[in-house]
């Protein structure tokens, strides 16, 4: 849990009252209490995301959120998660909400509009890339694009879960050829408690494991490309590429040259991602490409201030 503590947030115009913040990613649910401008709590519980626990473990984990974070006093609450495509989507989230916060109007959205809104961008082009992976933009028009965002069954390419299935079917791959585990298969079979490669497809396909244990293991072939392990090198290069084609495909649809803001876990902490990403999108000719300097909850903050 972060401590509780109380900041100025330079907003240009910060909302007036009491506000709570939330940010709900995969393997993490984060929240600010927000008044008169003043972050004066931050908290995080497990995720509530329903695409990765169950609505049961989603209720449970904002229960423990909102027992340390009080929203009884409240008067608006925004929240970006992942997985909301559609207003049923939003209305089933914020009803899990609306106990916690009784006085306030419960507005949801797409995580990746906090990025944008983060990084003090009203138009441009959000591109997470953490547990999952998305982009979305809007320009001068208020014209909306987006690419994947559709779920690890789906897509997801450039997220952590896809940087771990890789290296999974990686060393799936080594094993059926008749080779002895490298330094990545040793870290990935180390991490999981597993004693060979075989053992992998099993336990990958172990409904105990999941999509937020699987992305919890990309920071294998984040240490082994570190360590100039060739096939990590070249997952991570493949991820910044496939990001960089998402957030090309919004700009483009929008007639954008950007911003182009990256955050999100993986997005703000892997320096050859980052590298790779920019140097994709500069040959498409978008050169104005950010990486988010805060974490997303404080564009709950400039949404607010906007009025949404």
């Amino acid at each position: 849990m972060h401590a509780q503590y109380s900041r100025r947030v330079n907003t240009g115009s910060a909302p007036r009252g009491t506000m709570i913040g939330l940010d709900i990613g995969g393997t993490k649910t984060r929240g600010i209490k927000v008044v008169d401008g003043e972050v004066v709590d931050d908290r995080e519980a497990g995720s509530a995301n329903v695409q990765n626990v169950t609505r049961e473990e989603a209720a449970a984990n904002l229960a423990a959120l909102f027992s340390e974070l009080d929203g009884s006093d409240a008067a608006r609450v925004f929240v970006g998660s992942g997985g909301i495509d559609t207003e049923a989507d939003a209305e089933a989230l914020a009803a899990l909400i609306r106990p916690h916060t009784p006085n306030a109007t419960v507005t949801v959205v797409h995580d990746s509009r906090l990025l944008l809104a983060a990084g003090h961008a009203r138009t441009g082009v959000a591109v997470i890339a953490g547990t999952g992976s998305a982009a979305w933009g809007t320009n001068d028009d208020g014209d909306e694009a987006r690419a994947g965002g559709w779920g690890y069954l789906l897509g997801d390419e450039g997220s952590g879960y896809w940087l771990a299935r890789e290296a999974v079917r990686y060393s799936l791959h080594r094993m059926n050829l008749g080779l002895e585990p490298d330094e990545l298969t040793a870290s990935l079979l180390d991490s999981a408690g597993l004693a060979e490669p075989g053992e992998l497809i099993a336990h990958f396909h172990d409904p105990a494991t999941g999509r937020r244990y699987w992305a919890q293991r990309a920071r294998i072939v984040v240490e082994a490309a570190g360590a100039g392990h060739a096939g990590a090198g070249f997952m991570l290069d493949q991820a910044a590429h496939d990001l960089a084609r998402m957030a090309a495909q919004v700009a483009r649809q929008l007639g954008i040259e950007g911003p182009v803001i990256l955050g999100s876990g993986l997005g703000m902490n892997v320096s050859r991602l980052q590298a790779g990403f920019r140097a994709a999108l500069e040959e498409q000719g978008i050169e104005d490409v950010r990486v988010l300097d805060r974490d997303p909850v404080f564009g709950t903050i400039e949404l607010a201030a906007r009025g949404g």
